[in-house]
């Protein structure tokens, strides 16, 4: 059975400022999903202030109908968000009217369209106060490094290795790397995640087994409107990593940017669904992992992989390295370079000053 899955998320007002989506938020999405006879299947969650529509249906990535009814979703969750005064109501909804595709209107957007297995284990991930170069460390090592991933050195399924796709999002090209052979040349990319991402893996043969979302806010409204926030999905099991080398990854809370006003640096700790509500200046940035299994299309689950005690020692060096990171103050490297704060102050600031700017004798 041929399913599609598709991850849509939007900051659509949070609660409050830019903690958590509000109750009334998440069950008006519900509603709204739950009238269309497009779905097989939906889950509606959340991770901090973003509403993320998990969905599965027979219409295949890059929908009209499915992201019509994700946008209409979003559009209704807004309406309430503006009711109660919710913080940044209908951010990331960059456009009044829908265009066909909600790619480029501002949510972020995760799909994949595959034949569903005998058993069918998915992993989603939704981050909160990041952007989608997150992504690029946690998937290197699912799909390309042997230290994390036993399955590329013992498995003759995962032997051949897997193939990146990534993603220049500045110039908006793309690239495929094929690993082991092509290892160093993937790293040279994705090592900058401000510009490249890894947008999917596959098998040598095809089969896909991880997407994300590579959407960049800032760069699509030309100016700051919060942080992409970005999703993962990933599929385990079968010849491809196991669910345990799915995770481990998270077991170090890696450098990502995003955190206050999508300027700083920070841990990404990952979370259980309960913890997902950052409010530590705004952070720092979370993860969580939503496992289910699919069955003819079905959503069974969630379970709540980060809910789990081996996580402990990783969200308390989160904490330690947000601690370490926030003395810093506005100072480099906690504060991002001002090369990547072209959508923030600095460009007023330094319209302001270029008069005062003088030639060094």
């Amino acid at each position: 059975m041929k399913i599609t899955l598709s991850v849509i998320k939007a900051d659509i007002g949070g609660f409050p400022g830019h903690s958590q989506v509000h109750q009334k938020c998440m069950d008006v999405a519900g509603e709204s999903l739950s009238k269309s006879d497009l779905l097989i299947d939906y889950r509606v969650m959340h991770c901090g202030d973003d509403l993320e529509l998990i969905m599965t249906h027979q219409k295949g990535v890059d929908n009209k109908e499915i992201h019509k009814l994700a946008w209409n979703t979003f559009l209704e969750a807004t309406k309430v968000s503006k009711e109660l005064k919710l913080y940044g109501a209908g951010q990331d909804l960059l456009s009044d009217s829908f265009s066909g595709n909600v790619k480029g209107m501002g949510p972020g957007v995760a799909e994949m369209e595959f034949e569903e297995r005998k058993s069918e284990p998915v992993i989603v991930f939704m981050a909160d106060k990041t952007e989608p170069g997150a992504w690029n460390m946690p998937l290197y090592k699912i799909f390309a490094d042997p230290f994390n991933t036993a399955g590329l050195v013992i498995d003759p399924s995962m032997h051949d290795g897997f193939v990146f796709e990534v993603h220049d999002v500045i110039d908006h090209k793309k690239v495929e790397f094929h690993t082991p052979e092509e290892l160093y040349d993937l790293l040279v990319l994705i090592g900058a995640t401000d510009r490249y991402c890894i947008k999917s893996v596959k098998t040598k043969k095809g089969e896909i087994g991880a997407v994300s979302s590579t959407q960049r806010l800032n760069l699509m409204a030309g100016k700051y409107v919060g942080k992409d926030d970005p999703v993962c999905v990933v599929r385990a099991q079968h010849g491809l990593p196991a669910l345990g080398e799915v995770l481990e990854p998270f077991s170090f809370p890696h450098l990502v940017k995003g955190w206050m006003r999508g300027s700083h640096q920070g841990p990404l700790m990952p979370v259980n669904f309960k913890d997902a509500h950052p409010t530590r200046f705004d952070g720092p940035p979370r993860v969580i992992a939503a496992g289910f299994q699919l069955a003819n299309g079905k959503i069974v689950g969630p379970a709540d992989l980060f809910d789990d005690p081996a996580f402990d020692y990783a969200r308390t060096k989160a904490n330690y390295v947000a601690d370490y990171m926030r003395r810093h103050g506005p100072f480099e490297p906690h504060r991002l370079p001002l090369s990547e704060m072209e959508y923030t102050t600095l460009p007023h600031v330094m319209d302001k000053l270029k008069e005062r700017f003088k030639p060094i004798e």
